[in-house]
C-alpha cells in the first residue's frame, strides 16, 4: 500500500519496503552497468542493458512487461510502457525501490572504501560538495569520465 515513486519515499521507508518487496514478489532481477560501460554506450543504452540483464534473472518468466515509460529494445517479452508508472503501478514502484534502495547500499559501500568523495550522503549526485571532492582528489574508479569532465 507504501509503494510509490522511490524518490517520493524517505530512506528508512525505502529500505522497509525493500525487505517486503524481496520477501513477497514472486521474483526480482537487478542489472547493473558500471561507468566505462556508460562512457562506452552512454547512459540511456547502459540502461536498457541493465534492464536487461535484470529481466534475464529473473526466475519467473513474465508474460508482460510493464515499463516507466520505456520501450526496452531487443526484448522479446510484449512491453506496456506506462508514463509516472513508478507512481501508477505497484510492480514499477516495486522495482523502482529495488533499484534505489540496490544503488543506495553501493554507494554506502563506496563510500566506506573512499570516504573522501561523500558518497554516503550525496549517493554520487554532483552536489556541490561531491564536485570539490573531484576537484581536490580527481576521479575515482566508479567515476564516469563523460559526467566528471564538466567539472574538473
Amino acid at each position: 500500500m507504501y509503494i510509490n515513486d522511490s524518490k517520493k519515499l524517505s530512506a528508512a521507508k525505502r529500505e522497509e519496503l525493500y525487505a517486503v518487496i524481496m520477501e513477497k514478489a514472486v521474483a526480482v532481477g537487478v542489472g547493473m552497468a558500471g561507468p566505462g560501460r556508460i562512457d562506452e554506450i552512454n547512459i540511456l543504452q547502459a540502461t536498457y542493458e541493465a534492464m536487461r540483464e535484470a529481466i534475464s534473472k529473473l526466475s519467473v518468466k513474465p508474460d508482460i512487461l510493464l515499463n516507466d515509460a520505456v520501450t526496452i529494445p531487443g526484448v522479446a517479452i510484449r512491453q506496456v510502457p506506462i508514463i509516472k508508472g513508478d507512481a501508477k503501478s505497484i510492480s514499477i514502484g516495486a522495482a523502482s525501490i529495488i533499484a534505489k534502495v540496490t544503488r543506495d547500499r553501493l554507494m554506502l559501500e563506496y563510500d566506506r572504501i573512499m570516504p573522501e568523495y561523500g558518497f554516503a550522503s550525496n549517493k554520487g549526485y554532483g552536489s556541490a560538495e561531491h564536485i570539490a571532492a573531484l576537484k581536490k582528489y580527481g576521479p575515482s574508479p566508479i567515476h564516469r569520465r563523460g559526467f566528471i569532465g564538466n567539472f574538473v
